[in-house]
């Protein structure tokens, strides 16, 4: 009963996440609920589920909110004005550097994780210079799904919160062993970058020169602290300074493991909102300014939690892994770590990330346990491509219609230029992923 019940359940909550005709907290939240009901569970027993659940994904919740929260100041501060406009000077005229630049700028931009905001200053910033030159706006648009989609693995990112939520681990402990893919996956976006940038060069031959203009980030608050502007920038050079080394700390803390990312968030935000607005007016208005994002992905994991505990505690799914695993070959089930890595970026056509991680995941690690792989190295294996490099080409994100509507690519000619490169990219940090021993080749 248990194991028909949960395939029912994750059935209908796909249809759901994947028609777009409701918010995924709406399905998340009342598909189990209703499941453990018909399944003959008490009211005070599918309570206990929801408590459990919820508890295993609180802290993933609070690390995300004050992520948005942290980065947002800083955003709003111009802590990557100076960057992004040495980026746009280094892209001068040649089409080479114009790519490296676009790939610089997609991933410096998408250090707060977001992929709207990365899309919002990349591909106006950029677009001008490429229609001046004659290079073509699906370059723009691949480069810079390019960067957001490998940045996309930082703990406080989508997909790896997503993950640590559903397995029930702090973000850091995916994250850590996979920064050498990473790096890996920058580098091959970096050669990817040189060989479009070779393409275009070839095609225009010389190119002519063009006057950049750096537009204000999205989202600037425009104010120093106490509410007055102190230079052209709308901010002081010393805050800047400080602001930076307040940054790196909390990389490198994150990176180290000593604090759970969760409590190294709210230390960093509650030291950087005082720092850069004076006052409790300031203060406020800072965080509503970036509410919407926090709360909205705050309540999408509160949700994911619900629906985890009930499916998880009420033993649906281990009643579905049980039967998937019968009916996977011995000899195919060690594979499953490596075949998740592979299939990651065209699943992520399939599969939004809230789909993949809250409904598909969950299975796959119930399947691997019947082959005795741990849930962390799945869930890597998922992060390396999983609406991670696989977003930028994933209709089923909401900023995969932002990319191709701001560069003007359709989507079908946008898709099919980015897949091949992106799914390369992802195979490159799966490798990488192999020899370090993050993913094993052969797991059981």
């Amino acid at each position: 009963m248990s194991t028909v019940l949960g395939f029912a359940t994750i059935a209908a909550l796909l249809v759901l996440l994947l028609s777009n005709r409701v918010t995924a907290v709406v399905p998340l939240i009342a598909v189990p609920v209703v499941a453990a009901a018909v399944a003959g569970f008490s009211p005070g027993e599918i309570a206990g589920f929801v408590t459990t659940g919820l508890n295993g994904v609180a802290a993933t919740a609070a690390m995300f909110v004050f992520a948005i929260l942290y980065f947002g100041v800083m955003r709003d501060a111009g802590l990557f004005d100076p960057v992004i406009r040495r980026i746009l000077r280094f892209g001068g005229d040649d089409p080479v550097t114009v790519c490296l630049a676009t790939l610089l700028l997609a991933s410096v931009a998408h250090l707060d994780g977001a992929g709207a905001t990365t899309f919002l200053i990349t591909v106006p910033a950029l677009l001008p210079l490429y229609d001046a030159l004659g290079m073509r706006r699906s370059v723009l648009a691949a480069l810079t799904g390019l960067g957001a989609g490998v940045m996309n693995l930082l703990p406080w990112g989508g997909p790896t919160a997503r993950a640590a939520a559903t397995i029930g681990v702090d973000a850091n402990q995916i994250w850590t062993p996979l920064i050498p893919a990473q790096i890996a996956g920058l580098l091959a976006c970096g050669a990817i970058a040189y060989w479009l940038g070779l393409r275009e060069r070839a095609r225009l031959g010389a190119g002519s020169r063009v006057t950049v203009t750096v537009p204000v980030a999205p989202g600037r608050l425009g104010d120093a602290p106490g509410g007055e502007r102190e230079d052209a920038g709308g901010h002081r050079t010393w805050l800047t300074a400080v602001n930076a080394a307040l940054t790196l700390a909390l990389i490198g803390v994150l990176v180290s493991g000593v604090l759970p990312p969760h409590l190294v968030f709210m230390i960093a935000t509650a030291v950087a909102l005082p720092l850069n607005h004076r006052g409790m007016k300031a203060q406020t208005d800072c965080v509503n300014a970036h509410a919407q994002g926090a709360i909205l992905m705050a309540s999408t994991l509160l949700a994911a939690g619900v629906f985890l505990g009930v499916m998880e505690e009420s033993g649906m799914i281990e009643g579905m892994a049980g039967a998937l695993t019968g009916a996977i070959p011995d000899q195919v089930g060690p594979l499953l770590p490596v075949l998740v890595g592979l299939l990651g970026v065209p699943m992520s056509l399939l599969f939004g990330p809230d789909a993949y991680y809250f409904a598909v995941l969950p299975v796959i690690n119930g399947v691997g346990a019947g082959f005795g792989i741990e849930p962390l190295v799945l869930a890597q294996a998922s992060v390396i491509g999983q609406e991670t490099v696989g977003f930028p080409i994933s209709p089923l994100t909401g900023s995969f219609f932002l990319l191709t509507g701001l560069s003007g690519v359709s989507i079908g000619s946008h898709i099919r230029f980015l897949l091949p490169l992106a799914w390369l990219v992802s195979v490159v940090m799966l490798a990488v992923a192999v020899l370090t021993g993050v993913v094993p080749l052969w797991a059981g």
